[in-house]
């Protein structure tokens, strides 16, 4: 990775930027409107004009669903107190890639077809000069390809998964491990007062980072992620050694993607022109270990919660960080890249390498050395 004042890529540097855009795309997470407040600052401040665009690319590609065209004129009245909030005053969405549009026949016959060309005309018909993204892994692979097409992109990483790669953390997981870790504080006193298992299902469809830094912070028994398949017979002995020692309750942490060995994740539907939808694992998991243990065991899905509320103060720090980074960027002349951060800097790397493969993991890192110390099951 290269510093902030070292590119690895540059645009012809004397290509004048008028007009930008912003778009958020997959799903949404604490700090996208902070992002979106300091690159619109950013921006006006250099003199530029912003439009935010709906709906991930939506706006662009079919502006007639929307009364305002589309394209939202980003002022600093727009943006003012806006730091604060969760969601995004853009909206987003994790359906209608560009490079892989659903279109319905006459028949009902759906097939995908790649709009990317459509999209960079509609780009240069508005005038704008640059877009900076701010999404996961897949919008930030359709940001890259734009690039490669001639549009000069910055991403910015977001996902409360922390599952992208070349940043060493995203944007939005700070608060979603902070709320999780809030629900196991709660759940341990009515699990201790019922002599229950608790099973809490965490959102984490690749990547078991959430479910590995809240339960390794809330005090989890056993903790179930995607890198990871488990036995569930090894957690029910970690719950049967505790009911020997007088402690008659458990809380089990599990990611959404987790499987069993030899098993598949559980899936709840899969839809053209989006990613599978993930979902039903924590009840599996809790039916599977009441059998086993004869220990009463419910089921808690934390979900879509995680999403919501008020980006933690590191999360809005970064996203400030982040959108400031993003026009700075653009300012020197920089494209195809995205900023990340690398303590104490923030640096740029290509969004090729950023997308190439998912941030797992790993299984020898530092967190999961000091849960299996302390005594956490993984369920192997």
């Amino acid at each position: 990775m290269t510093t902030a004042h070292k590119s690895p890529k540059k645009v012809n540097p004397s290509h004048a930027i008028h007009r930008i855009a912003i778009n958020t795309g997959g799903g949404d997470a604490p700090g996208l409107n902070a992002v979106i407040r300091a690159v619109t600052l950013s921006a006006l401040n250099r003199d530029w004009e912003v439009v935010g665009i709906r709906d991930g690319y939506a706006g662009l590609l079919a502006p007639e669903q929307f009364p305002d065209g589309g394209l939202i004129p980003l002022t600093r009245e727009r943006v003012r107190g806006i730091t604060h909030m969760g969601g995004t005053i853009l909206g987003t969405t994790n359906r209608g890639n560009p490079l892989q549009f659903p279109i319905v026949d006459e028949r009902g016959h759906v097939t995908e077809v790649d709009r990317s060309d459509e999209l960079i005309r509609a780009f240069r018909l508005h005038q704008i000069d640059a877009l900076i993204a701010i999404g996961g892994d897949g919008s930030l692979t359709i940001a890259n390809v734009l690039a490669q097409k001639g549009l000069c992109v910055v991403g910015v990483p977001k996902t409360i998964d922390n599952d992208l790669d070349k940043t060493v953390i995203t944007f939005g997981f700070d608060t979603a491990v902070s709320f999780a870790t809030e629900c196991l504080d709660r759940l341990h006193s009515t699990a201790e007062a019922h002599h229950r298992v608790m099973v809490v299902e965490v959102m984490g469809r690749y990547a078991g980072w959430i479910a590995l830094n809240a339960g390794t912070s809330g005090s989890a028994d056993a903790i179930l992620i995607p890198e990871i398949p488990y036995d569930l017979n090894l957690v029910a002995e970690k719950i049967e050694q505790r009911a020997r020692w007088g402690r008659n309750f458990s809380i089990v942490v599990v990611a959404e993607g987790a499987m069993p060995k030899g098993g598949a994740t559980s899936v709840v539907s899969k839809e053209i022109g989006r990613a599978e939808r993930l979902g039903g694992v924590g009840e599996k998991v809790a039916s599977e270990l009441q059998a086993l243990t004869g220990h009463e065991t419910r089921c808690v899905v934390l979900g879509h919660l995680l999403r919501g509320g008020s980006p933690t103060t590191f999360d809005r720090l970064l996203s400030l960080r982040f959108g400031a980074a993003a026009v700075r960027a653009l300012a020197e002349g920089q494209s195809g890249i995205m900023v990340a951060l690398d303590p104490p800097i923030v640096r740029y790397v290509p969004l090729e390498q950023a997308t190439r493969r998912m941030k797992t993991v790993p299984l020898d890192c530092d967190t999961i050395l000091t849960a299996r110390e302390m005594g956490i099951s993984f369920g192997d």
